[in-house]
């Protein structure tokens, strides 16, 4: 896994934004998975600046959200159907038949969560594959404890991710119990990973991650087992990474010509 340790927020949007422009460069009708949360809002918002400046093309661009709550309103303003249109598509101009998002309103839950497997696979896989991380280690909203395994399904919400999305709603009581999710066998399975991560509520997440086992209980570890994820930090969310300096070094000099020893 390569890790990326960068100053502050501003500089963590810049380089994700960077890496995920690459992608679309190289590959004009790119797939994005799609976070939402507060984690990847600077890396849209630098996207958004590129298009708007012509430095970036998205017209052949797809996406695909991570999740979705369950038995929201659609129209809701924290529905993820609503949270991408306002935060991704319509500040990158992107042709809203190509963002896709869980049915988190079907009458057949499960049939739902088949047909957006489906859906990925017909669109070729995920491209790159933007996450942020819970602090409880939650990938997507697939909660401690779920399958390394698990593909696109029902999750129930735990306490803490409750607690830390209630600021985006009038009261706790307001979020929902349940979402669909893609799963940790969904997401392992796009070509490239990129979390990014922001201060220090997210250290104890993120240190779990990178250093700790691969266990369910963490089930951000999963992404060690992925040969192209990477992590773009801050130096506060980055602040209980035991090996933080050698992840400096090997970042300040990963693009540096290999010498041979005479």
């Amino acid at each position: 896994m390569e890790i990326v340790i960068l100053p502050g927020p501003e500089d963590v949007a810049r380089e994700a934004a960077r890496r995920v422009a690459g992608v679309v460069r190289r590959r004009p009708g790119a797939v994005l998975g799609l976070a939402t949360g507060s984690s990847p809002l600077g890396l849209y918002a630098e996207l958004a600046r590129q298009v708007a400046d012509g430095a970036l093309d998205v017209t052949g661009v797809s996406g695909f959200a991570l999740d979705e709550y369950v038995g929201i309103p659609l129209e809701h303003p924290q529905s993820y159907a609503s949270v991408i249109r306002r935060t991704v598509t319509e500040p990158l101009g992107l042709d809203p038949r190509r963002v896709h998002v869980p049915d988190g309103r079907a009458p057949d839950l499960a049939a739902a969560a088949d047909a957006y497997e489906r859906a990925i696979r017909a669109a070729g896989g995920i491209d790159l594959q933007i996450l942020g991380i819970g602090a409880n280690g939650h990938l997507g909203f697939n909660e401690p404890t779920s399958s390394l395994a698990s593909r696109t399904r029902v999750k129930t919400l735990a306490p803490r991710t409750r607690a830390d999305n209630a600021r985006f709603f009038a009261g706790s009581e307001e979020v929902p119990l349940h979402c669909l999710t893609q799963g940790l066998g969904t997401i392992l399975e796009a070509r490239e990973l990129l979390l990014v991560a922001q201060g220090e509520a997210k250290a104890d997440a993120v240190a779990a991650a990178v250093e700790g086992p691969l266990a369910a209980i963490c089930p951000a570890s999963v992404l060690q087992l992925h040969p192209r994820a990477a992590m773009v930090l801050d130096e506060a969310a980055a602040c209980r990474l035991r090996l933080a300096d050698y992840y400096r070094h090997t970042h300040a000099h990963a693009h540096e010509p290999y010498r041979s020893r005479p």
